[in-house]
């Protein structure tokens, strides 16, 4: 496919989509009177499953954690991207991982070999990211970074788009950036998150963001950095599951502080979390 003929059909899916959307619907109460967005996994089937489907694993409870808390926490990647984190606080992200199950724990590529290090033996996967945060690099960087956060042990990769070829339009340029990164994710059994960064884009180019992604093989979209100038909405991520379907990832991060959000971004679609203060979360969760 040329990258005329690619324009023309991310043009038209997006145009269509977009249509189809319209004005979305705030996230309901389920039917039954329980008010818990199909997140509480001892009371509804529903929510146990789309937990597994996840990712999500049996796990026994330790001293402190319910069941709840447990499987809420398999759908958050326990967060710390700060430049100014030391060693120290690390050693602490992993230790928290490892208490309340998180899927996994989400750092800069410098900390990945203590991070693996110190979750050794755990079902809990080191995460790390790629043309963070800007997505302004090149193509080859970016390959290079995964290519490097993997060997040192990361099993998922956070990247970001070309932002800037994006809003120019410039398709193939941002599916090609993502299929490099993908592939080098793939080849590693490993899985790839494609941040889009909402709060720069219009609702089209979100959608065509998510779209490229997609076609790019993404395992996730990703909604922000936490970096950029807004974090996730629950509208944001209800769009980006109507574009991409029910089988691809859709996760959502920045600015989620409460279990109240966690819920909202469920509802609307999300299937895995990005959070920093995911321990005050899960024993919101477990209360």
């Amino acid at each position: 496919m040329t990258a005329t003929e690619l324009d023309q059909l991310v043009s038209q899916i997006g145009e269509e989509i977009l249509a189809r959307l319209g004005r979305l619907p705030a996230p309901s109460t389920p039917a039954g009177g329980c008010s818990c967005a199909h997140l509480c996994v001892e009371k509804c089937e529903e929510s146990t499953r789309r937990v597994l489907s996840a990712g999500a694993e049996r796990v026994s409870a330790g001293q402190g954690v319910t069941a709840v808390s447990r499987e809420i926490a398999r759908l958050i990647d326990h967060t710390l991207l700060k430049p100014e984190a030391t060693r120290d606080d690390i050693v602490r992200l992993c230790r928290e991982a490892r208490h309340w199950g998180f899927a996994t724990v989400c750092v800069n590529p410098c900390w990945i070999s203590l991070a693996v290090a110190e979750l050794a033996g755990s079902p809990v996967k080191v995460a790390s990211v790629a043309g963070f945060p800007l997505g302004a690099t090149t193509t080859a960087a970016k390959v290079a970074e995964a290519a490097g956060a993997l060997r040192a042990g990361a099993r998922e990769i956070d990247m970001v788009i070309n932002i800037g070829a994006l809003r120019s339009c410039d398709d193939d340029a941002v599916r090609v950036d993502i299929a490099e990164v993908a592939r080098v994710c793939h080849e590693a059994g490993a899985l790839l998150k494609a941040i889009i960064e909402t709060a720069l884009l219009d609702d089209a180019q979100k959608a065509k963001a998510c779209i490229l992604a997609k076609a790019a093989g993404a395992d996730f979209v990703k909604t922000s950095t936490g970096f950029g100038p807004g974090g996730a909405t629950a509208r944001d991520v209800a769009l980006m599951r109507q574009v991409v379907g029910p089988a691809m990832g859709v996760k959502a991060a920045g600015g989620i502080r409460t279990y109240e959000e966690l819920k909202q971004m469920t509802a609307a679609g999300a299937t895995r979390i990005g959070a920093s203060a995911s321990v005050r979360i899960v024993q919101s969760a477990g209360a």
